[in-house]
Formats: C-alpha cells, structure tokens, sequence
C-alpha cells in the first residue's frame, strides 16, 4: 500500500550553470524562477511540482550519473498541442532535437535536449490508452 506521507514535490536537474539555465528554462516555459541564486534556481510547474536547477559543481553529495540518463516529461492535452509547443520551442528557444514529433505506442511526442544534455519530453497520450 502506498506511503500518503509521500508525495512528489521536485525534480532536480543539475547543472553546469543555474543562470544559464533558468534563462533557458524562463523561454521554454514562459515563466519566471520562483527562486533564483548563483548556484540554485527553482521553477513552480502548474501541477504544483517543482523544478529545481542545482550546479553539478556544489551538489552535496555529486551527483554521479551524466545528463541524459533520466528524463522530465511534460503530459499535455493532445496532439495538437505537442505539434503547437514543439513549433513555439522551435523557434524562440536555441534547443537540440533529439526526436522530432513522432506518433510512438504511447501518443504523440517529441524529445529535445537542454543545454547541459538533459532530455525534455512533451507528449500527449493516445486516447483510450
């Protein structure tokens, strides 16, 4: 049975420069950081999470894995609007494309890389699945 005391309330991605990657992360999402520092900063997500960005240089304890080997997904309401956010990223943020929009098992979905290498996915389940 599952613990209510838990529950998620951030990810943490960590990061060669928090500055350099709020200013990445305040074009992609159209917000600002709710908390913005030289080694830290933290955006709120409308669903109530967390975003942290911490310096992979002043972690406690270092971080031990690359960039890349996890992935922050961001579910939205269909197809369309994976196409739409896909067009926006594309032409007012500098992103990697890992994988452009592309109809896979579970919905529609694309892949882009931030500029430390960590892999952002939006995508929007298929109906009924």
């Amino acid at each position: 049975m599952p613990n209510p005391a838990f529950k998620a309330h951030c990810v943490l991605l960590f990061v060669d420069s928090p500055r350099r990657s709020a200013a990445f992360y305040r074009s992609l999402l159209g917000d600002q950081p709710v908390e913005e520092q030289v080694t830290f900063a933290m955006f709120a997500l409308a669903n109530g999470l967390m975003l942290g960005l911490w310096a992979k240089h002043t972690a406690e304890p270092a971080p031990g894995a690359p960039a890349g080997a996890a992935e922050v997904g961001f579910e939205v309401a269909d197809a369309a609007t994976v196409d739409a956010i896909y067009a926006q990223w594309i032409e007012t943020t500098e992103v990697r494309v890992l994988q452009k929009p592309v109809d896979l098992d579970f919905g529609r979905t694309f892949t882009i890389l931030d500029p430390d290498g960590h892999r952002l996915r939006v995508f929007a389940p298929t109906p009924g699945a």
